[in-house]
């Protein structure tokens, strides 16, 4: 058996550092939070090559004495905790004190700082955890801190770094969370000697969210803002129209910390879960306040992951935060018929849109160009008089008629008494100043019921979607995914209620079922009788099912009925009753009418008035769109009446 031995000091360092260290991206989240512990209102972060080469964190914070400037370097030394007891308040971002130490393990440090009431600042260069030289220096307060030639002593670990494009990716994306958990400090990242990223630190989340992720989302927000004695949450989340297909958008923060929650992102999907489709997750950036002795964040190196005292009642407060946030707005995406060339005029000071010249109008122009023209020639006196006398006497003008003379050759005399005043553009602008891809028009708009009498519908298209016209926008509604979300809600209504009736089926409908599936019944048993299913044995491993929820009749079939029970096994409902009443919700949306089925008017009136009335109607159960819009700009955009 090989002796056992005591590891030396730089091996020790070496092999903590691979627990902190994993590329440059945790070395910059390292410094950069420990400038923000500094109490810094102004970080500068660089890097080049990735942050392989160099990276630098320079910030105005409190900075480091000379006399602790070693010690900052030790393991395990740190200005946030003194004791055991200090891990269960602790609110600042690094405590453990592993950082400096890991990182001077494994690349070439210097360190120049400043504090206040310093005459005059300290450099200290370290390299692979050994100390090289400390010494005074002229320096401006604050903190500069510049790692060089990462994992330079350690050769191994540096063959598993990716690019310098991916890595510097990585640090960008980490620069980006940070700056978005603390609005109020103000974040330079530059790259290769060019800026990236440049936030003001003035405490406004949105202009943060525009600057990272763009207008679209930045004109997609809800507000969210809730407080509870020993929880707050501020910030916002996106409409569904800005859903992506991963979870890269879901950001919360605790305490200005960015971490990864099973409890919050579930809480979050969840209440999202009647507006998105599957596979889709929404855009998120939530602020968490928590009263710090509630929580655990000493459970992994790199403190992405915590532990809440009560996760149930975390749970359940972003679930409702969430919820009430999407409840009550109008979330039907707004259908556009190409790029829009002056989106950025828009938003320009100066900038204004004028309507394209009706066809009378262009003749009026040209008259008065060639009227112009003609008087030119014949006030000149090298024209001949021969070319004069070919000029028309009559001015071309005068033969042109009057705009309401040419409407009223053609147009109905009705359309031709009250002709269209030619500043509706204007009201059209405004309108496309506050549009944002997805309509918020709950306030005196299409779902208020006074509304309804005004809504007029106009006819079905292609047997499946109806259109209705509201406020100069033209509403298209899929009749199949209106159904099916009217049927979905009814059905979950009358379970939550237990206003259910069962109607007897004969002959009874046979299952066949292998083990595991017989198992899922006998579990699952209780809430299907207590939904209507009247279910016994019926020899061997089959089964009769003598009768089914009134609702359910018309597809009460046998594969449809197997497919449920599967589906259980799916989700691993093995003692959760809303997952079944659920996948029975969900069964009963076969029932919907279908796209191609025509339907009266009398028939589309009601299917949209019971639409309209649902608290979600935007989405079926599936998570398709039942209301999309297109406004009269749009039209009279491809029209060309507005260029």
């Amino acid at each position: 058996m090989p002796n056992i031995t005591v590891l030396d000091q730089n091996t020790i360092n070496k092999i903590a550092a691979g627990e902190v260290i994993e590329r440059p991206a945790s070395v910059v989240k390292e410094l950069l939070e420990n400038a923000i512990d500094a109490k810094a209102t102004a970080v500068t972060v660089e890097i080049k090559e990735g942050g392989t080469s160099f990276i630098r964190v320079t910030d105005n914070g409190c900075g480091i004495s000379k006399e602790e400037v070693p010690l900052a370097f030790l393991r395990h030394s740190t200005s946030k905790i003194k004791s055991v007891e200090d891990l269960f308040t602790v609110s600042s971002l690094g405590f453990r004190g592993e950082a400096l130490a890991s990182i001077a393990a494994v690349s070439q440090v210097e360190l120049i700082t400043k504090t206040s009431v310093g005459l005059t600042g300290t450099r200290y260069q370290i390299e692979g955890g050994e100390e090289r030289n400390l010494e005074e220096i002229g320096a401006p307060e604050g903190t500069t801190f510049i790692a060089r030639n990462l994992f330079y002593n350690t050769p191994a670990r540096k063959k598993f770094l990716k690019t310098p494009m991916t890595e510097g990716a990585h640090v960008s994306d980490l620069v980006e969370k940070l700056a978005l958990s603390h609005p109020e400090i103000s974040i330079r990242f530059i790259q290769n000697n060019q800026n990236k990223l440049h936030t003001s630190g003035n405490h406004n989340l949105k202009d943060i969210v525009y600057t990272v992720f763009g207008r679209e989302i930045a004109s997609n927000l809800l507000e969210v803002s809730v407080k509870q004695p020993e929880v707050s949450i501020r910030g916002y989340i996106g409409k569904p129209v800005i859903a992506r297909g991963n979870r890269n958008y879901e950001n919360y923060f605790i305490n200005g910390r960015y971490i990864k929650s099973s409890i919050i992102c579930r809480a979050i999907e969840e209440a999202y879960k009647p507006f998105m489709m599957q596979h889709k997750y929404p855009f998120t950036m939530l602020h968490f306040t928590i009263e710090p002795e509630t929580l655990d964040v000493n459970v992994h190196p790199t403190k992405m992951e915590l532990r809440f005292r009560d996760g149930d009642m975390v749970y359940h407060m972003v679930y409702q935060a969430v919820a009430n946030a999407l409840a009550h707005k109008e979330l039907i995406p707004e259908v556009e018929l190409e790029k829009r060339k002056e989106e950025n005029a828009l938003h320009m000071p100066g900038k204004k849109l004028e309507p394209a010249p009706e066809p009378f109008e262009k003749r009026r122009l040209m008259a008065m160009q060639q009227q112009a023209a003609a008087k030119e020639i014949n006030e000149s006196p090298s024209v001949p008089e021969f070319q004069k006398r070919l000029i028309p006497q009559t001015p071309i003008l005068e033969q042109v008629k009057e705009p309401d003379d040419l409407l009223k050759n053609w147009l109905p005399q009705s359309a031709a008494s009250n002709p269209l005043p030619a500043s509706d553009h204007k009201k059209e602008l405004k309108q496309e100043e506050t549009k944002a891809g997805q309509m918020d028009l709950f306030d005196g708009k299409l779902l208020e019921p006074k509304a309804r009498s005004m809504h007029k519908l106009i006819g079905q298209l292609f047997d499946t979607y109806w259109l209705v016209e509201f406020n100069e926008q033209l509403y298209i509604i899929d009749q199949h995914a209106a159904h099916e979300k009217v049927l979905y809600e009814k059905t979950m209504a009358t379970l939550k209620t237990r206003e259910y009736t069962s109607q007897l089926v004969s002959p009874p409908i046979i299952l066949t079922l292998n083990r595991n599936e017989e198992v899922l019944l006998q579990q699952h048993l209780t809430y299907f009788t207590q939904m209507g299913f009247e279910i016994e044995p019926f020899g061997g491993r089959e089964y009769a099912v003598r009768g089914v929820p009134a609702n359910l009749f018309s597809i009460a079939k046998k594969e449809l009925l197997i497919e449920m029970i599967d589906g259980l096994s799916e989700e691993g409902a093995a003692s959760n009753p809303d997952i079944i009443y659920d996948r029975v919700a969900t069964m009963s949306c076969k029932a919907a009418v279908k796209g191609g089925n025509r339907l009266s008017f009398a028939e589309a009136n009601e299917l949209i008035d019971q639409l309209l009335g649902l608290e979600n109607p935007y989405a079926c159960p599936h998570g398709r769109p039942t209301i999309i819009s297109m406004s009269k700009y749009e039209l009279e955009k491809k029209f060309k009446r507005i260029v």
